[in-house]
C-alpha cells in the first residue's frame, strides 16, 4: 500500500459558483491560448471564495501551495507574494524550484512519465484514455508542453509528490450523524440552539494532522466507488480483515452509501502538495446516518494512511488538515446544525 499512500489527497479551497460555470471552448487544439486562460486564472486567483485551512484565513488563493519546506523534504519553494500569485500579474524574475519526488520518478502505476519522455503525449484538458486530465473548473493552459495551475503560481515546478500532470483528482467522504445523549435525543447546542452533528475523522500518517477520509481516484474508478473504498480502508481497517469480515463491511457500507447524499464541494484544492504544473482537485461528498443506527454496526479502526480514527463533534474550532474544516462548516449549513457559538460569525460567513 506504500504507493496508494503516497497518493493520498486532501484538500482544499472553495470557489465561487460562477467560476464553476465559466465555460470555455477549444477549437480542439492542445494549448489553450494564454492570453484567455490567463485571464480566466487571474479571474479565479481574484475572485475565489477562500478557505484556507482551520485558522479562517481568506485572504488569498494560494496558502498552503505556497509552504515551505514542501512535504516529505527540505525543499523550499521561491517565495510568492500575494500580490503575484495571479499569473495575468507580470513577473520577468519568477524563478521558481524543480522539484519531482523520486517517487514519482521512479515509474509508479499511478504517476505519469517526465514531459521529455518522447513516449508520452498525455492529452490535457480531455480524458486521456483511462485517465481524467480534465478539470473541475475549466479549461486550463499548457505552457512549454507542461499544464499550468489554474490558481496561479506556487514557487515550485515538476509534480512533487503528485502523481499526474495537471489536475489530480480525489473523493473525500464526509460522514456524519447526530450526537445523541443516552436516551438517543439529540443533543442540542446552548448557544446556538442547534443539534450538534458528528463526523468521522482520521489523523494522518504522514503529518499527524486530524482530516476527513479520502483519497486518490484510480484511473477508471467511479467517485462512488472511491468513497466508499477509501472510508472502508482508513476508517474500517476493511485491507486487514478476513474475507467474511470483509463482506460485512461491505453490506453495511452499501447501506451507508445507498443514503442520501450531498455534494459538499467539487473543484481546486489549496493543497501543500500542488506545484506551477500538478494540482490536487478534489469531490467532498456527505453520507448522512440520520438514525445512527448503519454506523452502530460498523466499528472504526483505522487503517492504511489513518494512524487513529473516531467520531468528532463538529465546532469552528476543529483544527483539521489543510482546510478540511471549512468543507465541514458546509456540511452544517446544507444540515442546518451548529457551527459556531458567535452569531454574528456565521452571519459574516467567517
Amino acid at each position: 500500500m506504500a504507493g496508494r499512500s503516497l497518493r493520498k489527497a486532501l484538500a482544499t479551497v472553495s470557489l465561487s459558483v460562477a467560476l464553476a460555470s465559466v465555460t470555455v471552448r477549444s477549437s480542439g487544439c492542445r494549448s489553450i491560448p494564454a492570453y484567455r486562460n490567463s485571464l480566466l486564472s487571474s479571474w479565479f486567483h481574484l475572485n475565489s471564495n477562500i478557505m484556507s485551512g482551520s485558522n479562517g484565513v481568506k485572504d488569498n488563493s494560494h496558502n498552503k501551495a505556497r509552504t515551505s519546506p514542501y512535504p516529505g523534504s527540505k525543499v523550499q519553494r521561491s517565495q510568492v507574494p500575494n500580490e503575484k500569485v495571479g499569473w495575468l500579474v507580470e513577473w520577468q524574475d519568477y524563478n521558481p524550484v524543480e522539484y519531482t519526488a523520486v517517487s514519482v520518478l521512479a515509474g509508479p502505476r499511478w504517476a505519469d512519465p517526465q514531459i521529455s519522455e518522447s513516449n508520452f503525449s498525455p492529452k490535457f484538458n480531455e480524458k486521456d484514455g483511462h485517465v481524467e486530465r480534465k478539470s473541475q473548473n475549466g479549461l486550463y493552459e499548457i505552457e512549454n508542453g507542461r499544464p499550468r495551475n489554474p490558481a496561479g503560481r506556487t514557487g515550485l515546478v515538476g509534480r512533487g509528490l503528485l502523481g499526474r500532470w495537471g489536475p489530480n483528482h480525489a473523493a473525500d467522504p464526509i460522514i456524519t450523524r447526530w450526537k445523541r445523549d443516552s436516551s438517543g435525543n439529540k443533543i442540542t447546542h446552548p448557544v446556538s440552539g442547534k443539534h450538534i452533528l458528528q463526523f468521522v475523522a482520521i489523523k494522518r500518517k504522514d503529518c499527524g494532522e486530524w482530516a476527513i477520509p479520502g483519497g486518490m481516484v484510480d484511473p477508471g474508478e467511479k467517485i462512488s466507488a472511491t468513497l466508499k473504498r477509501e472510508f472502508g480502508e482508513e476508517a474500517l481497517n476493511s485491507l486487514q480483515k478476513s474475507s467474511a469480515e470483509k463482506r460485512e463491511i461491505e453490506e453495511q457500507l452499501h447501506k451507508l452509501f445507498s443514503q442520501e447524499h450531498l455534494v459538499i464541494y467539487k473543484g481546486y484544492v489549496d493543497d501543500p502538495r500542488n506545484t506551477d504544473n500538478a494540482w490536487m482537485e478534489t469531490e467532498a461528498v456527505n453520507y448522512h446516518d440520520e438514525t445512527g443506527e448503519i454506523m452502530d454496526n460498523l466499528a472504526l479502526e483505522a487503517g492504511d494512511d489513518a494512524g487513529k480514527v473516531k467520531w468528532v463533534d463538529i465546532s469552528d474550532k476543529l483544527k483539521l488538515y489543510a482546510s478540511h474544516s471549512q468543507f465541514i462548516k458546509l456540511v452544517t449549513e446544507k444540515r442546518d446544525a451548529h457551527w459556531s457559538e458567535d452569531s454574528e460569525a456565521d452571519c459574516n460567513g467567517s
